[in-house]
């Protein structure tokens, strides 16, 4: 069980109603919420100044996403667990999040009792996604992580500025190689994920995937 009054936790959502709804729910429900507040850029300065125990973060907020809020604190340091609340249902959000390494994923649709049951399971060291989600759509971001975790650093490289919507001329340029080694870079990044040999197999990948590229 949680003891709730130890267990100190951040809000961050754009959308008044929803802060101030979770914000009352869980005062109500005994729990220690030290703030909540309406963008990124306040979070990770909470986060920061404050280090939660767990923050439960909007992934669409205004200066700094959700994500990057916790890309920022992860690379600080901080010990605080994340948990993101979204409407986004997609596999390429989930990709990004297990990218990310973040604890928890719920949507906005969700119970409270599926939100503490969330939090419990996170403060036990316990990754929890959303019951609403389908085993197979976090299964299929669970194998497009796993893709990726077979790249090599160069591969990732290139991967990251052809999400950039890099050409390939640009891409070999800048990293001082020739068009050749970046052609063959990218026919071996064809194969590691699994593509359809083509021309714009690779192309609609990235485009679909990009977010979670440039998490890497």
């Amino acid at each position: 069980m949680i003891e709730k009054k130890k267990v100190s936790i951040l809000i961050a959502d754009d959308h008044p109603i929803l802060l101030k709804g979770l914000n009352d729910e869980l005062i109500e429900n005994g729990y220690w919420v030290i703030n909540s507040v309406s963008n990124g850029m306040k979070a990770l300065e909470e986060i920061l100044t404050n280090e939660p125990t767990l923050a439960l973060l909007d992934i669409d907020m205004p200066l700094l996403t959700g994500f990057e809020v916790i890309k920022k604190a992860k690379e600080k340091g901080v010990t605080t667990k994340f948990i993101v609340l979204s409407f986004h249902k997609e596999t390429s959000y989930i990709a990004q999040a297990k990218t990310l390494q973040i604890e928890g994923y719920l949507l906005k649709e969700d119970s409270f009792l599926e939100i503490e049951k969330c939090m419990e399971s996170v403060l036990n060291n316990r990754v929890y996604f959303s019951s609403s989600f389908r085993n197979s759509i976090v299964n299929e971001a669970s194998e497009e992580v796993k893709k990726l975790s077979l790249l090599t650093p160069s591969e990732v490289t290139i991967l990251k500025l052809a999400a950039l919507q890099k050409k390939n001329n640009e891409i070999a340029e800048s990293l001082c190689v020739s068009t050749r080694t970046i052609e063959k870079h990218r026919s071996n990044i064809i194969v590691k994920l699994n593509l359809e040999k083509g021309s714009n197999s690779l192309i609609n990948w990235v485009i679909s995937n990009r977010n979670v590229i440039l998490e890497l």
